[in-house]
C-alpha cells in the first residue's frame, strides 16, 4: 500500500508539473509580442494580405481553413506549412489537407518579414495574424491577436485527424472537445469557416442522389439545391467542381450561413445537422438572429483556438516550408 501511495504521489506530481508547464507556456503569448523585436511586423502582414486580396477574394476562406487545420493537429505551430521530404510525408500532404491553399501567400509574408527583421517572427504567428487581417477585409471583426508562438519541428501526415464533412454533431463535438473547445466554439468556428468557404462536389455528392445508401437524395436538403447541384456536380467522377457553402453572401464574413442552414440550405451534411440536432439547434438559432453576437463569439473562439498547445518549444523558421538546419 505504501508503495502504491508513493507511485500515486509521483504520478500526481508529474501531472501537476505538466499542467503548470502547459499554463506557463500558454501565458507566453501576449498581444504586441513583437513591439520591440519587430515593431512593424503586424503592419507588414496586413499589407501583404491586402495586396493579395485585391487579386483573389477567396484569400480569407483559404487562411481560415489553413489556421483551423494547423491548430487541430499539433496546436498552432505552423506544422502544416512544412514540405514533405523523401523520408517523411508531412501534414500538408494528408488527404484531409488536399484542399488547403495559401502557402504561397505565407511565403510572401515571411519573405517581407525576413527583410525587415530576420528570424524574429514565427510562421505560426504569421498564419494567425494573416487570418485575422483577411477576416477583417471580408467584413469580419478586427481583434487583437496574442502572439509569441514558436514553429514546430515535427509534421506528419499520419497525425492528421480532423472532423469531417459527414460527421454527426456529436462526433464533431468530441473532436473539438479533445482540443479544449466547447460546443459553442465549434458552432461558431464551423460557421466562420463556412460563411465564406467552398466545398467540392465529392464532399456532398452523396446527398444529391444516394444519401447513406438509400438511393434517394437527403430529405433534409432543399429540393431546389438538390436540382442545382445535381447539374453542377454531374456524373463524371473525374470532374469535381466546387460551390460556396453560403449561397447568399458568399464573400462576406457574416452570420448568413446560419440563416441558410435553418432553411435546409446546408451544403455539407455537418452544416445541415448543426441546424437540426438538438445539441446545436438553439445555438444556430441565436447566431442566425444576431450578427453582432456571431462576431463577438467568433473573436472569443478564434483566439481560444489560437492558444491550443502553445509554448516556447520550437524555433523561428527562416523558411516556413522547412525546419532550420
Amino acid at each position: 500500500m505504501a508503495r502504491f501511495h508513493k507511485h500515486l504521489n509521483i504520478t500526481l506530481g508529474i501531472i501537476s508539473w505538466f499542467l503548470c508547464f502547459a499554463i506557463s507556456l500558454s501565458s507566453a503569448l501576449q498581444v504586441g509580442f513583437y513591439t520591440k523585436s519587430c515593431p512593424n511586423a503586424e503592419n507588414i502582414v496586413r499589407q501583404v494580405v491586402q495586396q493579395q486580396y485585391k487579386a483573389d477574394r477567396t484569400v480569407p476562406a483559404a487562411l481560415l481553413r489553413m489556421h483551423f487545420h494547423d491548430c487541430f493537429v499539433r496546436g498552432c505551430d505552423a506544422s502544416i506549412l512544412i514540405d514533405s521530404t523523401s523520408d517523411n510525408q508531412a501534414e500538408k500532404d494528408a488527404g484531409a489537407n488536399g484542399s488547403v491553399r495559401g502557402y504561397e501567400l505565407i511565403d510572401k509574408i515571411k519573405a517581407a518579414l525576413e527583410r525587415a527583421c530576420p528570424q524574429k517572427v514565427s510562421c505560426a504567428d504569421i498564419i494567425t495574424l494573416a487570418t485575422r487581417d483577411a477576416v477583417y477585409i471580408a467584413g469580419g471583426p478586427n481583434y487583437n491577436v496574442p502572439t509569441g508562438r514558436r514553429d514546430g519541428l515535427i509534421s506528419r501526415a499520419s497525425e492528421v485527424n480532423l472532423p469531417g464533412p459527414r460527421f454527426t454533431v456529436l462526433q464533431a463535438q468530441q473532436s473539438f472537445s479533445a482540443r479544449g473547445l466547447s460546443l459553442n466554439d465549434m458552432v461558431v468556428l464551423l460557421g466562420a469557416g463556412h460563411t465564406i468557404g467552398v466545398a467540392h462536389c465529392n464532399f456532398f455528392k452523396d446527398r444529391l442522389s444516394n444519401f447513406q445508401g438509400t438511393g434517394t437524395p437527403d430529405r433534409t436538403m432543399d429540393k431546389a439545391l438538390v436540382k442545382k447541384f445535381s447539374g453542377l456536380c454531374g456524373s463524371n467522377p473525374n470532374v469535381n467542381p466546387s460551390t460556396f457553402l453560403d449561397q447568399n453572401t458568399s464573400f462576406v464574413f457574416d452570420n448568413e450561413y446560419y440563416n441558410q442552414i435553418r432553411k435546409n440550405r446546408g451544403i455539407l451534411q455537418i452544416d445541415q445537422e448543426l441546424a437540426l440536432d438538438s445539441l446545436s439547434a438553439k445555438l444556430v438559432s441565436n447566431l442566425a438572429a444576431n450578427n453582432n453576437n456571431f462576431r463577438q463569439s467568433f473573436v472569443k473562439a478564434i483566439v481560444k483556438m489560437g492558444n491550443i498547445q502553445q509554448g516556447n518549444a520550437g524555433e523561428i523558421r527562416e523558411n516556413c516550408r522547412r525546419i532550420n538546419y
